[in-house]
């Protein structure tokens, strides 16, 4: 299996395992496989591609409504930018501050396997996943004073259960902690090597999302030693037996299909050289995971009911320890997309998105809401008389302070523009106080700004300030775009309502409309001023000037 090794711009470590038929992109959007926080990495900044035999391709860019766009930084390759690149073990993946190292074993790459649909065999033993461990440790002989051979019988019985019990205690130690599916299977595979005669070990992983039925893609394959290497690789695998172990969550042992009457005549396993296979579920208390598939390469050589009872056995603890891995995987991922998703939503609209992801999907709802749009007056004058980092320095130590205001006022951060913000209150939820939030955080921010100003003067910056604009009305709020790539937005008459009032208030005002001033039953005193025309009304809109180094009660 390959994989990637990342450490992002914020120094976060982790791996990301490529699995097949799945498409990995790169960037800063939430949405992506692999999530960099790195401000130098664009939403969309790469995506890797691999083949039906195994390699990768990392390409610069995303296809976004049918074109390719390259990304703002680009993608460094060993130090070298590439838009296009087919990685090889150990190469190193730049982005930004970001790095990304492709580990691809050599006798990892290209598991080729091929699936045939030809009919069972004789089934000689079935054991249920659910009895595996009382299978394993069943004695079939109980001790006695009975004669020597009986009693080396059993004693050998015994000697068995107790190597049993041995190796699935080592392997319970290695999984414990291990959340790398290479290195699972790898575990796996040497413990029934040790233990039993399978000259070949399969490892078969059902997509997350697929139930019993779905579709199992091979991820590692091993052979006892070389010799058996080429031959092996040529040898298909049997659907039919798959198939019935995942939807019936039994270990199946197949032998001796020419014996068989009803299959008089069908070139089965046998024809290929395969006279015995051992197949069980990869099964947990909450789904199937997969399925370990081993054969004995030897046409006159066959698996016994107590190698069906080892491997069994080994698919259970590999079982629980995919579950792990898969589960350490997605809250990896679930850790990176709530830091992303933080820095825009409040926690609690955080916390519903991760909970429920699919009720977040393309399309929007009509819904009343306020919106607030913020923006810098002089930035441009500003901007020209100080060094680019400290430009930077300023910008993000504002919006920082205004958006941890607008995030305790309930509201969402829609997006940054340039030197001005937009925010939504009452989207994704909306409440009877969504306009007072708004107009309260409007205030909040005006305050705040007075304390930045004093440091920006400490520091020899010139003092800012920020006009205000607030409409309440009905707007379309939902996830818009493509299913490459979408936001949570607001549109309609309302956004370009709202705009026009932030762009008629001068520094230090905050402009609000009749609507906001009736909704949000204002303790500010309220000044009137000249009404506006907006395009695509008919009517003037009615505006308000808040007053808010002053309320008219208490507050």
């Amino acid at each position: 299996m390959a994989h990637l090794k990342i450490t992002d711009a914020s120094g976060r470590q982790w791996q990301f395992s490529f699995l097949p038929n799945v498409a990995c992109t790169i960037g800063r959007a939430p949405d992506n496989t692999v999530v960099l926080d790195d401000p130098r990495a664009s939403r969309y900044h790469a995506h890797i591609n691999q083949s039906e035999h195994g390699t990768f391709t990392i390409i610069d860019g995303a296809v976004i409504n049918g074109q390719l766009r390259r990304s703002a930084n680009k993608v460094f390759i060993n130090g070298e930018p590439r838009f296009e690149h087919q990685l090889k073990n150990g190469d190193r993946v730049t982005i930004g501050a970001s790095t990304l190292r492709f580990d691809q074993p050599a006798e990892e790459r290209a598991t080729d396997v091929r699936y045939d649909d030809k009919p069972l065999g004789h089934t000689q033993l079935l054991i249920s996943a659910n009895d595996v461990m009382s299978t394993v440790l069943r004695s079939k002989d109980e001790v006695t004073t009975s004669p020597s051979p009986q009693r080396d019988k059993v004693l050998e019985t015994l000697q068995r259960k107790a190597n049993i019990l041995t190796a699935l205690y080592e392997m319970s130690k290695t999984l414990g902690s291990v959340f790398d599916l290479n290195a699972i299977f790898e575990k796996a595979t040497d413990i029934i090597f040790r233990s039993t005669p399978a000259d070949r070990v399969v490892a078969l992983l059902a997509e997350q999302n697929d139930g019993e039925d779905g579709k199992l893609t091979p991820i590692a394959m091993r052979a006892r030693d070389n010799r058996l290497e080429a031959h092996a690789r040529k040898l298909s695998i049997g659907r039919t037996i798959t198939r019935k172990v995942m939807k019936d969550r039994v270990a199946l042992l197949s032998q001796d299909a020419a014996s068989d009457e009803q299959f008089a005549g069908v070139d089965s396993i046998v024809s290929q050289g395969v006279r015995s296979t051992i197949c069980a579920p990869l099964t947990t208390e909450t789904r199937v995971h997969g399925a370990l598939y081993a054969d004995r390469l030897d046409p006159f050589a066959a698996f016994k009911p107590d190698d069906l009872e080892l491997i069994s056995a080994v698919a259970a603890q590999t079982a629980i320890a995919v579950e792990n891995a898969r589960a350490h995987e997605r809250l990896a991922r679930e850790e990176v997309a709530r830091a992303n998703y933080s820095r825009f939503l409040p926690e609690v609209v955080v916390k519903q998105m991760l909970e429920n992801p699919d009720s977040f999907k393309l399309g929007g709802v009509s819904q009343t809401i306020t919106i607030l749009f913020a923006d810098i007056r002089g930035f441009t004058r500003i901007s020209e008389h100080a060094p680019p980092e400290k430009i930077v320095g300023l910008l993000n130590r504002y919006f920082s302070a205004m958006t941890d205001i607008i995030f305790a006022h309930g509201g969402t951060l829609d997006k940054y523009l340039g030197d001005g913000l937009m925010a939504l209150f009452g989207a994704p939820t909306a409440t009877p106080d969504d306009a007072s939030n708004a107009l309260n955080a409007a205030v909040a921010m005006q305050r705040r700004l007075l304390g930045i100003n004093r440091e920006l003067r400490d520091e020899g910056f010139p003092e800012i300030g920020v006009g205000m604009g607030l409409h309440t009305g009905e707007v379309i709020v939902g996830y818009i775009g493509s299913d490459r790539r979408s936001e949570y937005t607001a549109i309609g008459d309302t956004v370009n309502t709202s705009s026009r009032l932030e762009s008629n208030a001068r520094a230090g005002e905050i402009l609000i409309s009749d609507a906001t001033a009736k909704a949000a039953h204002s303790r500010y005193k309220l000044q009137p001023r000249e009404t506006i025309m907006v395009k695509n009304r008919e009517q003037p809109v009615k505006l308000w000037e808040v007053d808010w180094q002053r309320a008219s009660g208490s507050f």
